[in-house]
């Protein structure tokens, strides 16, 4: 009988170590897995985070070993390539950071038998990724375990196969459910039981067989129907010989149907089933992306609480462990590889390997309805002959190896509506960010709405959209100002833009947390991308996160926004409330400021500020609280200072009617006067078509049209990644230039 050791505890590590060793190291650094070497590093700013090759060695005795005929070495992530060492000897080669893999080291084990896993996150340029805006987490992030099993056994080394594949096909009330196993080493001699179970564990069929692929016929089946209802089956099937149980293998499935249609969005099980829902990153503080179970479980308790219904688990391949979480919660899925941000000629056998085991391992799950191919691929790249054909070819693979499901991918915003590359999937969705890079909130549907009227047949979705928003605070928000204040009037925006409008198939807000990107000094604090609707330690829900919950959730609640910004200096303060419930009324030290309905679940109130006051926001039993103090100047501590910066906004000169660093590219290319300026001392401050930028991204089209809604300050403090370094009489020099061009006068 299979028998799984988790191998975990105490491996000895090494950043500096050079060559493979012979012994068990007594002088590296003892961990327990999940490890990442850059947990601290990859998280704190400055690009900087180590890359490179790394060690891992564990002992193992064969007499603490269960007894068996093969020993399997199962790791279920090393980020990004990885090597195997028995005794010295290499056994294996691995590129991909985010799959499960497998080695046979049977015949090296020995009394006393040294493990070495070698790790590599360094520069590669045939394995993905290696340009993205997060870090490329090295280390042992997943579980290690030894699977010892019988000379027969269920598969375990092609592609990280579980060993079973199971697809329902549901028929009216009834469902066909054919099952395949794959199996190593069997004999004529040997055959294999199936049995169906329910949720309950009830038997509902049962058979034996020599045959590796057999199907079973379910009577009134009960549908696996998202939030609703995720009901889940499950097949066992057992490898016999005579009446002995060599091996056994087991796995959920779900019952369902779906489709994604061009005007009437996602249907689940044949009724409209909207699709509105989070993208999420798997690294959280202090850890990087060695997560533990119960870090998986807060995470999906989190966007549950939120009210999603679907997850895009960008960018790369998550843990198993998150995936049965998906499937147990109804969350409809969007699973992908890393192919991203830059098409390598050199890494189309990368993109294909990877695909191959993405969808091999994660074939059973219910909860995953489109594999994605790639994610703003274009950001580096042209669209040329290679990379469409890369495109085919994964799109090929995918209908392949799996003809149920659909394919998709997330296109950058400057993508054409016509470009070929977005027509080779079944579905496509854009990432959007009018109204944080450029544009403003409105801009979102109205897009929508032409894409949907250029293409008509094909399904359009939002991968992508979001700002940034940390502890700043601000009466009257603006974009770019990393307020929570903003970040909240921005997705109230995108939920209106966006959520009325039923063809299009699904929304994943980017991002559900505030993850890791080393590249970044932004908003004051280093190291993040603070998109998030929750902070990074899952501390903190921001006031978008309410928002969201307000038209997602169905459990009563009631939030007063602005919690974190008590002092205000305004004789009225425009108070927001988020609920899901009908009507809400507001009282400020025990008084009612009245009652207010709202449609959209975003209740507005005007507060008179005086001395300091006990904020109450009531809907029947439900209440929350906050305060509200007046005071004559700014609390500064509410105020944006980036680190490092020459100047901050408020430091500026600003004449009436007149231009000044706090204003947009775009608006001052407008003017002649402002075209001029920038061919002069102005041209050094923006990027050219060709040029690196933070993360290692190019300036392309599409991202020299985004630079239009960026202000000259925030241009300012990104070009550093480039060399240019501004200094502060510089930029005052530039700004009084600035403060003599007129601005044109509003039509």
């Amino acid at each position: 009988m299979r028998q799984i050791v988790n191998l975990n505890r105490k491996w000895a590590f090494s950043k500096d170590a050079t060559q493979v060793p012979t012994e068990l190291p007594k002088l590296w650094n003892w961990v327990n897995l999940p490890h990442s070497w850059n947990a601290i590093d990859g998280q704190d700013g400055g690009s900087d985070y180590h890359l490179g090759t790394c060690y891992y060695a564990k002992e193992i005795e064969k007499l603490d070993l269960p007894k068996a005929d093969r020993y399997y070495l199962e790791i279920n992530g090393a980020n990004a390539s990885a090597d195997v060492y028995v005794n010295g000897k290499h056994l294996r080669h691995h590129d991909g950071g985010y799959s499960t893999w497998r080695v046979d080291i049977t015949e090296e084990i020995t009394a006393k038998t040294l493990l070495v896993i070698a790790v590599d996150n360094g520069v590669n340029e045939t394995v993905y990724p290696q340009v993205a805006d997060f870090p490329f987490y090295g280390g042992l992030y997943r579980n290690v375990n030894l699977v010892c099993v019988s000379e027969s056994h269920f598969d375990l080394e092609t592609n990280g196969t579980p060993g079973i594949h199971v697809t329902p096909i549901v028929e009216g009330k009834n469902a066909h459910v054919d099952v395949e196993v794959f199996l190593t080493n069997a004999t004529e001699d040997q055959s294999l039981c199936y049995t169906l179970l329910d949720m309950d564990g009830n038997e509902v069929s049962f058979l034996t067989s020599k045959e590796t692929a057999v199907s079973f016929y379910i009577e009134n089946v009960h549908l696996w129907n998202g939030r609703k209802d995720p009901y889940l089956y499950s097949v066992t099937a057992e490898l016999l010989e005579d009446d002995t149980i060599l091996d056994t293998v087991s796995t959920r499935f779900g019952c369902r149907s779906f489709e994604i249609d061009p005007d009437r969005g996602f249907i689940l099980n044949g009724e409209e089933y909207p699709l509105r829902g989070v993208a999420r990153h798997q690294d959280r503080w202090d850890y990087g992306n060695a997560l533990l179970p119960e870090h998986h479980k807060e995470d999906m308790d989190l966007i549950c609480e939120l009210g999603a219904t679907t997850i895009r688990l960008a960018h790369y391949q998550h843990d198993q462990y998150f995936y049965d979480l998906c499937d147990e919660r109804g969350m409809v899925i969007w699973a992908e590889v890393p192919y991203i941000s830059k098409h390598m000629p050199g890494g189309r056998e990368n993109t294909i390997s990877q695909m191959t085991e993405l969808i091999t391992q994660n074939y059973n799950h219910p909860s995953i309805v489109v594999w994605g191919l790639s994610n703003e691929i274009t950001m580096n790249s042209e669209v040329d002959e290679d990379l469409l054909e890369n495109h085919r070819i994964l799109n090929e693979l995918v209908h392949k190896m799996d003809k149920t499901r659909l394919t998709t991918l997330a296109a950058l915003s400057s993508v054409p509506m016509d470009s070929e590359y977005i027509k080779i999937p079944n579905v496509v969705s854009y990432n959007h960010y009018f109204g944080w890079y450029g544009g403003t909130p409105a801009d979102n549907g109205p897009w929508m709405d032409q894409f949907h009227e250029v293409n008509p047949t094909i399904p359009i979705g939002m991968s992508e959209y979001g700002c940034e928003a940390l502890n700043w605070h601000n009466s009257n928000p603006e974009q770019g100002d990393y307020t929570e204040e903003y970040q909240a009037i921005y997705h109230e925006e995108l939920i209106r833009q966006l959520y009325t409008r039923k063809y299009i198939w699904a929304t994943h807000c980017w991002n559900m947390f505030d993850f890791g990107a080393d590249t970044r000094n932004e908003g004051g604090e280093a190291g993040q991308n603070h998109k998030g609707l929750v902070t990074m330690d899952r501390k903190y829900k921001k006031d978008a996160f309410y928002a969201y919950k307000a038209w997602l959730s169905d459990d009563p609640f009631v939030h007063l926004c602005g919690k974190r910004y008590v002092d205000r200096t305004e004789d009225v303060t425009k108070v927001t409330v988020y609920s899901n419930q009908s009507e809400v009324e507001l009282f400020a030290n025990g008084v009612s400021l009245g009652k207010k309905s709202a449609p959209d679940h975003f209740f507005y109130f005007d507060v008179p500020n005086v001395g300091e006051q006990t904020l109450v926001a009531v809907s029947g039993e439900l209440r929350d609280e906050g305060k509200l103090r007046k005071v004559e100047v700014f609390n500064e501590a509410y105020r944006l200072r980036e680190k490092n910066a020459v100047l901050n906004w408020f430091d500026i000169t600003e004449v009436e009617g007149h231009f000044s660093l706090n204003d947009k590219i775009g608006d001052i290319l407008q003017t002649m006067q402002g075209k001029l300026l920038f061919m002069g001392m102005f041209a050094k401050l923006l990027p050219k078509k060709g040029d690196k930028v933070a993360g290692g991204f190019e300036m392309n089209d599409g991202m020299m049209q985004m630079l239009g809604g960026f202000t000259v300050l925030r241009l300012s403090g990104m070009i550093g990644t480039m060399g240019i370094n501004l200094t502060k009489e510089d930029l005052l020099d530039l700004n009084a230039k600035l403060n003599k061009i007129k601005k044109p006068k509003q039509k």
